[in-house]
């Protein structure tokens, strides 16, 4: 379907394209800002451990649980506010939050003061992906969601990249407490300029007439089924005033969560992510300790600039590819959402453990190029289809479940997990080699991700086309 027929379709006119294509720009660096804050705590990490005298357990917590535990259960309200209130007001004031936050983490004295500012930077960051997915989603059809989902997704990269070059320079030339200051502050002129310049688009302007929504203006008065009648039971703790609405929006989230589940490639696709993404969190924080202990002939700075670039580079050119090349792929076989990640991630271990083991920190570095471009396939692929499977009204939702699992699972448990496993075998094995072995066993979870995204290309066609109305 031409995207004419689906502007007639909807009864709207559509947005034009250098429009769209300004707000995928600046949405993508909202999204920068987002990994930018994110990434700076593993890139400050030893000389945060060195100054604060911090153990490895607690470095694990700053950089995973802290951060996730209300950026993953926030991020559900917030979806299901962001589907029927203003999203770009949502981002906006999300951004707003999270960026002060970070530069607060530069008056932390001690292990709690900078736990309390993780937190906050995971309760902004809750408002940031889940409404943005959604926007994407009315600003482009579906034959090009990938595409634009991969080049909103390639704010990780830049992110990451910007953390390590600029966050490392900052580090070294006025300490690390400046450098949280002045990575922090910009995303505050971000949120401004967001909130003034994007317009809120129509909600499912960019699908089909035909499109079912089983989710549309639902309101749920009565429980079916235990769980339900044990929130309905619960919702009594609320004021008399506030319990239907109460009820009927935890029963909403609920039912969502079973329809989403229900669906084979959205199943697979979840766990495909969540298992990448906790040997990519694990390796993403920790990383910059391991080349500062295994190879400290390597100055940190020199580190992190060859880091920053690999980031930049090889890490964004796989996101832009795997979004690019499986919307071209997809147009005559929709299990390329699957296969293509699958190939590449499939690739990305050995060469990871080449960088691990390898004697040499110049091969080490030249082996992790290779690991980032691989990784980045996944990215728009799997965003996409989170999107395209969920009814337009639970989009922000579908988003927010979605990074609930991946991002309690490996976000608060790679990083958190790799730490202690370091902190246990530091006895026995010396910190250098501990966190060595440590980021060997997270690796090898990769390769069940590869296994299921080849799963998830498996089933993608029959729910597409359930999900679209288009052929199988």
């Amino acid at each position: 379907m031409s995207e004419a027929s689906i502007a007639a379709g909807a009864g709207a006119a559509q947005p034009t394209r250098a429009y769209r294509t300004y707000v995928l720009i600046l949405l993508t660096g909202v999204y920068t800002f987002n990994f930018i804050d994110r990434q700076i705590i593993g890139i400050l990490s030893p000389a945060i451990k060195a100054d604060l005298g911090l153990a490895d357990w607690q470095l694990g917590i700053l950089k995973g649980f802290a951060f996730a535990v209300l950026y993953t259960t926030l991020g559900i309200p917030i979806a299901r506010l962001a589907d029927r209130k203003n999203r770009v007001t949502i981002i906006a004031i999300a951004l707003g939050l999270w960026s002060g936050f970070t530069a607060i983490s530069g008056a932390a004295t001690n292990f709690v003061q900078l736990t309390l500012a993780r937190v906050g930077v995971g309760i902004g960051e809750a408002g940031g992906s889940p409404p943005s997915h959604s926007l994407i989603s009315d600003y482009y059809p579906k034959e090009k969601r990938a595409g634009a989902l991969a080049i909103f997704a390639m704010g990780i990269p830049i992110g990451i990249a910007l953390a390590y070059l600029g966050g490392g320079w900052v580090m070294q030339t006025f300490g690390w407490r400046m450098a949280f200051v002045v990575i922090g502050l910009p995303g505050l002129a971000m949120a401004v300029l967001l909130k003034l310049t994007v317009r809120e688009p129509q909600r499912g302007g960019m699908e089909s007439a035909d499109h079912t929504d089983a989710f549309k203006a639902l309101r749920i008065g009565e429980p079916e089924g235990r769980f339900e009648r044990m929130m309905f039971g619960g919702c009594k703790l609320f004021p008399e005033t506030m319990r239907a609405s109460a009820f009927s929006e935890m029963a909403t989230v609920w039912r969502a969560a079973k329809h989403l589940f229900s669906i084979p490639t959205y199943r697979a696709v979840v766990i495909a992510t969540t298992a990448v993404s906790f040997t990519s969190y694990a390796n993403g924080t920790w990383i910059v300790d391991f080349y500062s202990r295994s190879h400290p002939e390597f100055s940190l700075l020199r580190v992190l600039f060859w880091l920053g670039i690999i980031s930049g580079t090889a890490y964004s050119a796989g996101t832009f590819l795997g979004g690019y090349i499986v919307d071209k792929l997809s147009k005559r076989d929709k299990r390329m959402y699957g296969f293509v990640p699958a190939i590449a991630l499939a690739l990305s271990v050995p060469c990871f453990l080449l960088a691990l083991w390898i004697g040499s920190p110049g091969l080490s570095l030249f082996f992790m190029a290779p690991v980032n471009l691989a990784i980045g396939f996944y990215l728009g692929p799997c965003f996409a289809l989170a999107q395209t499977l969920a009814p337009v009204s639970i989009r922000a939702l579908s988003t927010a479940i979605f990074f609930f699992v991946l991002n309690m699972i490996a976000l608060g448990f790679g990083p958190t997990l790799t730490g202690v496993l370091s902190s246990v075998l530091a006895e026995g094995l010396g910190e250098e080699l501990s966190l060595r072995v440590s980021l060997t066993a997270v690796s090898f979870v990769s390769l069940y991700g590869a296994w299921m995204f080849y799963e998830t290309g498996k089933r993608a066609p029959a729910d597409w086309a359930k999900a679209t109305g288009e052929a199988a």
